[in-house]
Parts: C-alpha cells; sequence; structure tokens
C-alpha cells in the first residue's frame, strides 16, 4: 500500500476500468443471436424464482414500499403484487424475489454470483421510464431493450468475475451486481457516456458488503435480499448523477483511498476478455434444485444414488463427497445449522436430504425437515475433499465445469457405484436437455402464482423471441401485476 504523503490536486484521467465498462455500455452493439435467446429463457426463470418465492413470509415482509403508504401511483410495478413504487425500491422488491430462493442463475469462476440478480434494477427502471416516456408522448422501451439490458449487464459482472476474487478479501459478490447494474440502469434513464462513468465510479466507491452473512457461524437471511440492495442502490446512484452530481476519476487506483488499496490488496483487476456476450451464452441455470451451484451436481449424484441408498441408511459406513476447490472453500460445513441459509450453502446437507428423501425442494432447508435426526447422522458419516482435475475444469473458460462425485460405504464393506457428474443440467453443454426443464419450471411456478387465464397469458408473452422482443415494457409488466 502506498503511504501518505503530499500528492497534487490534479484530477488523474478516468480510470480505464471505469471507461471500458461505460463504452461497452453505451456503444457496443450485441449481434449474438443465441445471447438474445438465452436472456428470454434468463428472464422466464427469474419470473420462476420470484413467483417460488411469493410462498415464503421470510421473503414477502420484505416487499412493498420501505415506508408503509408511500407507494407512488404511476411508477415500477413489482410483478406478482400490486405494488407501485418508485424505481429503487420497486428493484429493491423484484431483486429479493428473484434471489431469495437461491434458485436464479448462476456464474462461477475467481469469483462467483447470480447475474440475473441485475433483473430487479433493469426491469423496474425499464417500467418506469416507459410509463414516464408515455405521460410526455414518447415512446416506451421494448422488451428487446430489457434483454439487451441483461446481457450487458451480465456481461459486466461476469467479466470481472473472471479474474478477480472478491470472496478472497471477504467482499460478497453483490458489488458486482451494483457495479454492473448502475451501468445499465443509467444509460436506460438517459445517461450519457460521462454520466455513466460517474456514476460507476460512485459505485466502486460504495465499496463492498462483508460476506460474513454467507458463512458460519453468520450464515442469515441477509443473503437472500443483498442482491435486492444492491439494485437499489444502483438506482439510487444512477438518478442521483442523473442530477448533476459528480464522478471520481480515480475511485480504484487512487493511492491509499482507492478500490483497490483499500479493499483489494492493493492489487489491480485482471482481464481475461473484453466485453461482449460471453456471459449470457455460457451462464448455468439453476433448473433442478434450488441450491448453491457448486453443489448441484453433488444432488444429482445423490439423486441417481438414492434408490440404491436411501433403504440402507443404518447400514452406511461412510460418505466420501470429491468436489472443487471453490465448493470444499465455502460449503464444506460441519456441526449445527443454525437456519435455512445455513443449510442450502452446506454440501453434506445437500447430500442428505436427496440420499434420504430422493429429492431436494426449497422446502426442504425448513426446520422441519432438518429435524429430521438422519439428516445430521448421515453428515456427520461425510468427508469431503477436493478433486484437482474438477477444480482444473472449473477454470477452464472451454469446459466451466462444476463437477461432484459421491461414492457411499457399507459397514459389511461394499461400496455403491462412484457417481460423478461433471456439467449440471443448468449448463451450455446441457442446454437441449435443461431448457425443456426450464420451461417447466416456469409454467409451474407461473400457473401456480396466477389464475390459468393470467399464467396462459404470461406464458404466450414469453413463448416467442421476436414477438417478445418487440412488445412494450408496460404492456409485458401489466401482464404480471396482481
Amino acid at each position: 500500500m502506498s503511504q501518505i504523503g503530499i500528492r497534487t490536486a490534479e484530477r488523474p484521467d478516468y480510470d480505464q476500468v471505469l471507461v471500458d465498462i461505460a463504452d461497452y455500455v453505451c456503444n457496443y452493439e450485441i449481434e449474438s443471436d443465441e445471447a438474445y435467446s438465452t436472456a428470454r429463457y434468463c428472464l422466464m426463470d427469474s419470473l420462476a424464482c420470484a413467483m417460488l418465492a411469493m410462498k415464503f413470509p421470510g421473503c414477502t415482509r420484505l416487499l412493498g414500499p420501505m415506508v408503509p403508504g408511500s407507494e407512488m401511483p404511476g411508477g415500477a410495478r413489482v410483478p406478482g403484487t400490486a405494488f407501485e413504487l418508485e424505481p429503487a425500491q420497486a428493484a429493491f422488491n423484484l431483486g429479493v424475489l428473484i434471489r431469495y430462493l437461491d434458485f436464479n442463475d448462476t456464474w462461477l469462476a475467481a469469483e462467483w454470483g447470480h447475474p440475473s440478480d441485475n433483473l430487479g434494477a433493469i426491469l423496474a427502471v425499464a417500467d418506469y421510464v416507459s410509463r414516464q416516456n408515455i405521460k410526455q408522448g414518447k415512446a416506451p422501451l421494448a422488451m428487446k431493450d430489457v434483454l439487451t439490458a441483461m446481457i450487458k449487464a451480465h456481461e459486466i459482472q461476469g467479466v470481472l468475475a473472471l479474474e478477480n476474487s472478491f470472496n478472497r478479501v471477504g467482499l460478497d459478490h453483490v458489488l458486482l451486481v451494483r457495479v454492473a447494474s448502475t451501468a445499465v440502469v443509467t444509460h436506460m434513464l438517459g445517461g450519457d457516456r460521462d454520466q455513466v462513468i460517474d456514476a460507476v465510479s460512485n459505485a466502486w466507491i460504495d465499496g463492498g458488503a462483508l460476506r460474513t452473512y454467507r458463512h458460519a457461524p453468520n450464515t442469515g437471511s441477509r443473503k437472500s435480499w443483498a442482491a435486492g440492495d444492491a439494485c437499489r442502490r444502483a438506482v439510487t446512484l444512477a438518478l442521483t448523477v442523473l442530477r448533476g452530481e459528480m464522478g471520481y476519476p480515480s475511485a480504484l487506483t487512487a493511492d491509499v483511498w482507492g478500490f483497490y488499496d483499500v479493499l483489494f490488496k492493493g492489487k489491480e483487476f485482471g482481464f481475461q476478455r473484453g466485453y461482449a456476450s460471453y456471459v449470457m451464452e455460457n451462464v448455468l441455470f439453476k433448473i433442478s434444485f434450488p441450491a448453491e451451484f457448486h453443489a448441484q451436481t453433488a444432488v444429482e449424484c445423490a439423486m441417481q444414488l438414492h434408490p440404491e441408498v436411501g433403504s440402507r441408511l443404518d447400514e452406511i459406513d461412510r460418505i466420501v463427497i470429491e468436489t472443487q476447490e471453490a465448493g470444499a472453500r465455502i460449503i464444506d460445513k460441519t456441526g449445527p445449522l443454525d437456519n435455512y441459509a445455513d443449510r442450502d450453502h452446506c454440501i453434506q446437507y445437500m447430500v442428505a436430504v436427496p440420499l434420504i428423501f430422493g429429492e431436494l425442494t426449497a422446502n426442504s432447508y425448513d426446520d422441519d425437515v432438518a429435524s429430521d435426526p438422519r439428516i445430521d447422522a448421515l453428515r456427520e458419516k461425510m468427508a469431503v475433499s477436493e478433486n484437482e482435475g474438477f477444480t482444473t475444469d472449473y477454470f477452464d473458460p472451454e469446459k466451466r465445469g462444476i463437477g461432484n462425485a459421491i461414492q457411499v460405504f457399507f459397514k459389511d464393506g461394499s461400496s455403491s457405484e462412484r457417481i460423478e457428474v461433471s456439467y449440471p443440467i443448468g449448463h451450455r453443454r446441457r442446454r437441449e436437455e435443461g431448457i425443456p426443464v426450464l420451461v417447466r419450471k416456469f409454467q409451474s411456478a407461473i400457473g401456480d402464482h396466477y389464475s390459468s387465464d393470467q399464467a396462459m397469458n404470461i406464458e404466450s408473452a414469453c413463448g416467442e423471441q421476436k414477438a417478445l422482443e418487440s412488445l412494450p415494457v408496460p404492456d409485458f409488466v401489466a401482464k404480471l401485476v396482481t
């Protein structure tokens, strides 16, 4: 770290990282049909997650205006509800809904995260801007504008995550949601290149939330609303800059006081590639299981083993779980699990439940399920270790594997087959297999929350690429309100 001393007050040029983000957001044309197609499925999946979360009182108590009675008729509407809110609070609401069950898409690299978290800010701002445009006699945004913003937010968050590990310095990945959302919504709100740079500089200056709420002994429900909070902050920063607030050119690189020196151990960001549409094309969908993504293939392994193991639980001597380095580091947990958030970030728990019950659902983390003594009995018999091959494939940009393997050993000396799954069903390499399952997830969640006529209307709106892209944003959101 640099030493404090005499320095010039002359303002430097803007950090290149800030400039590159703004140039991408303001000027880059997305030409990938695959990215747009995947973004449509990402929208459907995110809405499915939001509607599934509506069943949980811990989620719904967070919804609505921050101050009771302070709704904003003509503001941004919150899908699945009747709320009309100012856009920052609407972004928080939708961000909470999408993220609450840990069931939305995922990006794994040096840093991990959930790029569809950004949709909370994007759709709220798109609805708000469009409704304001209509009042002023202007054209509303189209859903293609939403998909474009999703692709770009995914790309900013994901490219920053490829080579830069924020978790290793104790920071939570939602800071990348704040940065990516700030960039795209500033532009959606009418900000020019310079204003996008200023807003993004403020997003970095905010620093980052500590990720202690994701780890024992402090694992807790904040992890379910942290992304919504990042969306809200992004919209707030964008609106503030658009009212004339200044930016900070060396927000990252300033000696002593910049992000790198204060929060990143003096190290500058590294980049594997420039911004295009790589992240959306390669994003990972959580389709079958609401489970922390490093354990997705472990759950698949456990499901395959259930028919053989489920009736022999008392005969098990030990269970060997092989995972990637990141999985071993962040979700290998022993000892008591205090709450829902503790359990859905414990690989032993996420393996034990399907071995016993042959399923893993959002309800599997509730207290009544967790009280089954067989779960902790199995957890005590598990040994988790890193498989270096899985770790290598995890970081390989051509593979992006998330491998796990499980083998069960019995007291009589026999053992199950070693089951290995390298790519989860939500992986790009399994799109043909995964997309029909994603569509069923969407249809089930929408059908469960809305009337049959409204659900059919929503499904129809999402069902065809070009028709969705041309749909005005207010018309699309109107289909989602209750």
